[in-house]
């Protein structure tokens, strides 16, 4: 039974409905999440404009169990908060985040076999190449900004090369990115609310009109890349039709673009501010670079939470929810429990076990691009750490206040050796 003290966000779930909750700095945040895991259930959420509210899974079980749920915590009609518009759905097409069943299970069939092994050996080597242009690029121009000069680049060129993006397209689509991208999960007032969205979905318009084209030549003449395997698959008969094929590389764009760029960026702060687990991943690069990637996922958590609706009556951590409940995943809260976490708010690149729910909680919505993210991350951090010039964070990273995924607009960072290899 819903407390009316809930619904008014009087209760203890009513900070997280503040607009200004997700501009507090993370310490804050976390402290916040902290004082809901220790409760006996999930807390109601309340939302503004009149769309009644969520609950809040915070514990690191919850999320896990409702993320192997799916006919119960459905991802259908949408993981984002707010819900995609109906119209916005019509237009664009289902991301593959957002269907459920039959549909997900076919739509996500076709991606995976388009990843074939030889895809992926491709895809492997030429992280390696990239990152390694990348830190010679950036030692030659010396840049000071972070983002701009090394963790946006690695995976958007990545991606690009393995879909088979033509160069002259590719400066267009990081803008576009940029654009569809900036102010998902950002509180913004009346104004900017009203101009934004439609700048936003032009951004994706465009961008999807762009790969919808690339897919219509590939089908032609098909090559060997990404596109070309999507568009000329035949799983069960069916390929990827433009909407989709749209739907799907705009997804990458986000899922496998943006997260890989925040955690990056922000696993070049924790290596500043814990220069110890520096030092030691330095003193064995390949014994610790695993633990390091995914310890910098866990702690930063790039995707905030998800969203999912209950289909049928079903108890969770002491809740009895109902059908048409919303629900929402936070794995930046699951990602610091201590009941599976040891000490969460340190950085520990030997901590083991490490089930973090970076990459969400199990279940057939797990990321199908944690491989390569893993790999892209790893790559970098080898060629950033390894040459004889050092790099490191100057001041805080400026963080998007968004509730959706932990952005970071820019990073300053320097040189340890101004001098020079």
């Amino acid at each position: 039974m819903t407390l009316p003290s809930q619904r008014l966000g009087t209760g203890p779930g009513g900070e997280l409905a503040e607009p200004g909750f997700w501009q507090r700095p993370p310490a804050d945040r976390l402290a916040a999440f902290a004082r809901l895991r220790a409760l006996d259930s999930p807390v109601f959420v309340p939302e503004g404009g009149g769309r009644g509210g969520h609950w809040a899974l915070v514990r690191h079980a919850d999320v896990q169990e409702a993320s192997r749920l799916p006919k119960v915590f459905a991802s259908a009609p949408g993981v984002t908060t707010p819900e995609p518009a109906r119209w916005v759905r019509a237009l664009f097409g289902d991301s593959m985040v957002n269907l459920d069943g039959p549909d997900h299970a076919q739509l996500r069939k076709i991606v995976q076999r388009a990843f074939t092994p030889r895809l992926l050996a491709a895809a492997e080597e030429d992280i390696h190449a990239v990152a390694a242009r990348i830190v010679d690029d950036v030692l030659e121009r010396r840049p000071d900004e972070f983002v701009s000069a090394v963790s946006s680049r690695l995976p958007l060129e990545v991606i690009c090369n393995m879909m088979g993006i033509p160069d002259r397209y590719r400066a267009e689509i990081a803008d576009r990115v940029n654009h569809a991208s900036e102010n998902i999960g950002v509180e913004r007032g009346l104004a900017s609310r009203l101009r934004m969205p439609g700048r936003g979905l032009r951004a994706l318009a465009r961008m999807q009109r762009m790969v919808a084209g690339i897919g219509r030549e590939r089908r032609r003449n098909p090559s060997d890349d990404l596109i070309s395997a999507l568009v000329c698959a035949n799983v069960d008969g069916q390929a990827l039709g433009a909407r989709q094929l749209g739907a799907f590389f705009s997804l990458l764009m986000v899922a496998g673009v943006e997260t890989t760029r925040n955690a990056i960026t922000h696993g070049l702060t924790l290596l500043t501010d814990f220069p110890a687990q520096r030092d030691l991943l330095l003193s064995d690069f390949e014994t610790y670079a695993d633990g390091a990637v995914d310890e910098m996922i866990r702690h930063s958590t790039p995707i905030i939470q998800f969203r999912r609706t209950v289909t049928t009556e079903h108890t969770l951590g002491g809740h009895a929810f109902a059908p048409g409940d919303k629900v929402v995943l936070y794995y930046a809260s699951a990602n610091r429990d201590e009941a599976v976490f040891p000490d969460p708010d340190a950085f520990d690149i030997t901590r083991s076990p490490n089930p973090h729910l970076g990459f969400g909680g199990g279940g057939p919505h797990f990321c199908l691009g944690a491989h390569l993210a893993r790999v892209e991350m790893k790559a970098l951090f080898r060629e950033l750490l390894t040459r004889p010039v050092g790099l490191r964070a100057v001041g805080l990273p400026d963080l998007a206040g968004s509730n959706f995924d932990n952005r970071v607009r820019s990073l300053r960072f320097a040189f340890e050796c101004p001098s020079g290899p």
